[in-house]
């Protein structure tokens, strides 16, 4: 992105090929609750999401938008039970395709994002999507431990659990 392209405020809708022709950018802050799909992964929806999208081609000439997006994501440790806040600092390229077939030219370290017929794409939908997928399966609260305890079973409970002490016992009484 050249200094003197101009930023403007997100709106609804980008077209992704004027975007790129334009060398263009877009930044903006939105409130965790106004991302629906996102709010069912969360405790709460407090805080906000700050983001800049990109659009540029690289010295192959392959079109791409990259995001940066820092956010503070409200969970639910599973250790503790405990609300935490998971930071989420992210920088990805999308390399922007037409077609699924184009996918396998896109360069290492290039993410692929197929672009609708209309080149129309709705800002607030990248930034959803890439923050779905920066949410752990297992979040945990750094600085928990895994509760892990060996609790001792009762001399009882061993000799039920063994199928060889009946054997024993039978062979002590033989003897």
């Amino acid at each position: 992105m050249s200094a003197d392209a101009p930023r403007s405020s997100v709106s609804e809708t980008l077209d992704a090929w004027r975007m790129v022709a334009a060398r263009r950018g877009v930044q903006g802050r939105m409130p965790l609750s106004s991302l629906d799909r996102l709010r069912d992964g969360l405790v709460d929806t407090e805080g906000e999401v700050a983001y800049s999208l990109e659009f540029d081609t690289d010295e192959l000439q392959v079109p791409y938008v990259e995001m940066r997006i820092d956010a503070g994501l409200p969970l639910l440790c599973q250790r503790s039970l405990q609300r935490f806040v998971f930071p989420v600092n992210i920088v990805q390229r999308l390399g922007l395709i037409r077609d699924e077939a184009d996918e396998a030219a896109l360069p290492p370290g290039y993410e692929p994002l197929l672009v609708p017929s209309d080149g129309l794409l709705r800002a607030t939908e990248l930034v959803e999507d890439e923050l779905i997928l920066a949410i752990p399966v297992v979040p945990t609260m750094p600085g928990t431990e895994a509760m892990e305890r060996d609790w001792p079973a009762e001399e009882a409970e061993q000799e039920r659990a063994n199928p060889f002490a009946a054997l024993a016992a039978l062979k002590n009484k033989s003897n």
